[in-house]
């Protein structure tokens, strides 16, 4: 099965991708937050030939939702309408806690400044929120309900 995960920002989405063969989470890039972001995020979907999205989903020091976890559930409504009115099936979304994903991946990149410019924050964000979700799901489930529909 393969993931398109996503770093839901408010100025750019770290994307990244896996295979659940591998198991290893690769960084891909970043989209800006312009209004032709869900165009961007389903294009890259269905060139990764991705079978699901993960999301990351915000949480606050006590595991409890937060305004941006809002945000990010609303984000991807809107990137499941967007599939649907551009007739493309609609893709599964799954959610992972993304508590300090960011932090961690600051702590990666400190030493290259110019990458953290670059916005490998949010690519690398997305790696962690989907190696983590590699890690901690059933993968095997989530695959058999991606056969079954």
């Amino acid at each position: 099965m393969r993931i398109l995960a996503l770093d839901v920002g408010t100025k750019r989405i770290g994307l990244a991708y896996a295979d659940t063969n591998v198991r290893i989470a690769i960084p891909r890039g970043m989209v800006p937050v312009d209004g032709n972001e869900c165009a961007e995020i389903a294009k890259k979907y269905r060139l990764e030939k991705a079978d699901i999205i993960v999301s990351g989903s915000p949480r606050n020091n006590s595991g409890e939702e937060t305004r941006q976890t809002a945000t990010v559930h609303n984000f991807i409504i809107s990137l499941q309408d967007y599939f649907v009115k551009h007739k493309l099936e609609k893709p599964r979304v799954y959610f992972q806690d993304e508590s300090y994903t960011s932090v961690a991946a600051e702590e990666l990149l400190r030493p290259d400044r110019q990458a953290r410019k670059a916005g490998k924050v949010d690519e690398e964000a997305a790696a962690i929120i989907l190696q983590d979700f590699l890690e901690r799901s059933d993968l095997r489930q989530i695959e058999e309900e991606v056969k079954n529909g």
